[in-house]
């Protein structure tokens, strides 16, 4: 007979004696549970103890907490939090050095207990810390377990970073701005702040005083502090206000920002790790949306300066030295001039720029290719305007809407998302990485359009076709501007048609009902088949970040499936593991009978708070939780949609329920797909025998067995 649910059986240890093996009833107070153990070795003052986990990070058991303890946990008699605090309070304002070190060490461990740093904060604990960094009489490893420890305490978010001083401020940033720092003090350091600039508008201004851009690039040279510093840059750049971030991004052009990337990071000695993407994915955002204002800023129609601009593209096509004198006669050429540049106003092609977006971004665009490209300018524009066959591609409309499309394709004007490490390598290569990008995609479209022998009429037709050409050239990842036209070149509108209708194969194929009535027989094995994949690789398991305040500590954990199908195994990890994590590392377990229900999204208990904010969009998109007895959850947030769809497609199969992600639906349409095709393959190469002769029989009844398969 199974024990209540509400017993769970630990051990639980105390130095120098053995363990206790107790059956913890969970309807007891904790401290009469806590007084029992206690007395079990003859220790009094019972409220001076707690209990621990003896495993992974060691967290204080609470009221709260104590739900989470499984049959078989090792637990850990140790003094209570509020003793803990005072004792190391008491011991890091001592005189020795060693019992201070010793003191700080163990503090650093234990302010990520979010019940030992509350009564380590309501002990004014904070303040103790910040006072010993602004003495600057620490130095190496003491300084780093004091910044790391003052670091874990405020990321708890238990009090305000708006009541940090200005002179704590400055210690910190000498630190960065000193030329030779030990390497941990400088990532604690640049964390510090990169935390202040976040979560405090006053203190950005503060540290932006006290930091410069050209100090924090040239910590970029060092491999072990590189995601610290552009976490930094990034930080500054997001909270500047709007008039600041032109003149923040020019000093960052001329401190060639984007070359010491390119060659110390994207092309460094070291592979690139998910936060340092992450960081040059928010870096590459915030430039783009740079592009912002001239993208929603309409063009007046009436302003000399912008018609101009219009009038040096017409000049720079057709040689405006030769305009003929008369007024009239420069109106009327200037007419035809613009029809023939593809302008759909052609009295009046300023219109066609008051339209956001793309706006004035568009002009800006084809100015840079008319000025820095103007051979391929001058080509593309006459090469179309001198035809006569309809098929001429109309340049300037072409232009403003290509200017459109790539900024829905990079998101021009969104804010990052947490948890996205999409950015592309390409985009550091050039300081006008934008406008080569657009000159290189006008290119595309010429070519395209010729290819579809378009027309007018066509436009819309040719457009689909270029962002679906440029968006599956993105998604290789060209490492340059080159390579983005080696790709492209590749993905001719013949290509795309073909891999169109290879797409498109399982959708539109087999539609005659004999081959609808094989799909429906052949549908449940491959359903089986995908279920058997999908907890395979639950049994395999997979590695999930915590996502916290501060991502650089790439806190890991794992969890797996049993390979009886019965229990969901998980514990922390002190990094990203390669290969199989084995079961007897993951302490943590829960039965399957157990669970209840699977959700995503936005009803996940953890996502609740963050659903809201924007940049939390991505990682609302790979949240799930398990919810299982009693109450309690197990959430989740996976490092990409495939390993999204795998895990909540398994658990769903898991608990008898229906596969319903986009990549089950794919994984059964191409299964499907391929399984008849070989069926109906075998069917044209059978080779019919000749009939025996017939036997003569009595007159009987026959059955008739058809086998389809």
């Amino acid at each position: 007979m199974p024990p209540p649910a509400d017993i769970v059986k630990v051990a639980i240890e105390w130095p120098g004696a053995n363990a206790q093996l107790i059956e913890m009833d969970q309807k007891r107070p904790l401290a009469s549970i806590i007084r029992e153990v206690c007395d079990g070795w003859s220790l009094s003052g019972s409220e001076q103890f707690a209990l621990r986990y003896a495993d992974g990070p060691q967290l204080y058991i609470t009221e709260q907490s104590r739900g989470e303890i499984k049959n078989g946990t090792i637990l850990r008699l140790a003094i209570s939090p509020a003793r803990a605090a005072r004792q190391l309070l008491e011991r890091i304002q001592s005189h020795g050095i060693d019992a201070r070190l010793e003191a700080l060490k163990e503090l650093a461990k234990l302010s990520a207990d979010p019940t030992f740093a509350t009564e380590f904060i309501n002990m004014e604990g904070i303040g103790t810390l910040a006072r010993l960094v602004e003495s600057g009489t620490h130095f190496g490893e003491m300084l780093a377990f004091t910044l790391t420890a003052f670091l874990e305490l405020m990321d708890h978010s238990i009090v305000s970073w708006d009541l940090i001083s200005l002179s704590f401020i400055k210690q910190i940033a000498g630190y960065v701005n000193q030329p030779m720092v030990d390497v941990s003090i400088l990532q604690r350091s640049l964390a510090i702040l990169e935390s202040m600039v976040l979560n405090s508008h006053s203190l950005y201004h503060r540290v932006a005083q006290e930091i410069t851009v050209g100090q924090l690039i040239g910590h970029l040279s060092n491999q072990e502090i590189q995601t610290y510093a552009i976490a930094l840059i990034n930080a500054l750049f997001l909270k500047a206000p709007e008039d600041r971030r032109q003149e923040m991004a020019s000093t960052l052009a001329q401190k060639h920002l984007r070359s010491i990337i390119l060659n110390h990071v994207i092309r460094g000695n070291r592979p690139i790790k998910a936060e340092m993407a992450h960081q040059l994915y928010v870096l590459q955002v915030l430039t783009f949306n740079l592009l912002e204002e001239r993208m929603m800023t309409k063009m007046d129609p009436n302003d000399q300066t912008q018609r101009d601009v219009i009038f040096e593209l017409r000049k720079i096509a057709f040689d405006g030295e030769n305009d003929p004198t008369g007024t009239e006669k420069r109106k009327a050429m200037y007419a035809k001039d613009y029809k023939m540049l593809g302008f759909t106003n052609h009295l009046n092609p300023a219109m066609d720029f008051t339209q956001t977006p793309p706006g004035m971004l568009a002009l800006d665009n084809m100015l840079y290719m008319a000025k820095v490209h103007q051979d391929t300018y001058i080509r593309i524009v006459l090469e179309n305007s001198s035809r006569e066959d309809k098929h001429e591609c109309p340049f300037g409309r072409c232009a403003i809407e290509l200017t459109r499309v790539l900024c829905e394709i990079l998101q021009v004007g969104e804010l990052p998302n947490e948890g996205c490490n999409d950015y592309h390598p390409m985009f550091f290569t050039h300081d006008r990485a934008w406008e080569e990008f657009f000159c290189v995609c006008v290119q595309l479209l010429n070519k395209t359009w010729k290819e579809m022998r378009a027309t007018a009429e066509d436009f819309n037709k040719v457009m689909q076709v270029v962002r679906e050409q440029i968006t599956r050239a993105l998604a290789m990842k060209p490492s340059s501007l080159d390579q983005l036209k080696n790709k492209l070149r590749g993905l001719s509108y013949s290509e795309i048609l073909r891999l169109r209708q290879s797409e498109r194969m399982s959708q539109d194929d087999f539609q005659s009902p004999p081959i609808i009535e094989l799909r429906e027989r052949i549908q449940p094995e491959i359903l089986e088949l995908i279920k058997q994949q999908r907890l395979n690789r639950l049994c395999e398991g997979s590695c999930f970040r915590k996502v916290g305040n501060r991502r650089r500590q790439e806190k890991f954990w794992f969890c797996r499936l049993s390979l009886n199908h019965k229990v969901l195994h998980y514990g922390d990890l002190d990094e990203s593991p390669q290969g199989e994590v084995p079961f007897e590392m993951l302490s943590d377990k829960i039965p399957v009978s157990d669970i209840k229900s699977v959700v995503t999204g936005k009803d996940c208990p953890h996502m609740k708070e963050k659903s809201a904010l924007k940049q939390n969009k991505e990682v609302l998109e790979l949240a799930f939780s398990v919810l299982y007895d009693p109450d309690e959850t197990l959430n989740f947030v996976a490092p990409n949609k495939y390993e999204y769809c795998i895990w909540t497609d398994g658990l769903c199969a898991l608990l008898g329920r229906e596969m319903g992600s986009d990549l089950t639906r794919s994984d059964l349409d191409t299964l499907i797909s391929m399984e008849m095709k070989l069926r109906l393959l075998d069917l044209e190469n059978i080779t019919i025998p000749e009939a025996p002769p017939p036997v003569p029989k009595e007159p009987s009844s026959y059955n008739f067995t058809y086998n389809y398969s």
